[in-house]
């Protein structure tokens, strides 16, 4: 889900999706992490905070 984020971010953006999908891989490994840290930071979970922002974007 997180390396199709990315290529379509990418879309975009305007910018060049990875060829190598080996890459595009790579860069939603990294993606994932990082977001993982953030919600350990929180104290929540990804999915919580996903939730949240969701709610954010329907009002």
């Amino acid at each position: 889900m997180a390396a199709r984020l990315l290529a379509w971010r990418h879309k975009k953006a305007g910018l060049e999706i990875p060829p190598d999908e080996k890459r595009l891989t790579e860069m939603a490994k990294g993606v994932v992490e990082e977001a993982h840290r953030i919600a350990r930071q929180r104290g929540q979970n990804v999915w919580g905070i996903l939730k949240e922002l969701v709610q954010d974007i329907k009002k």
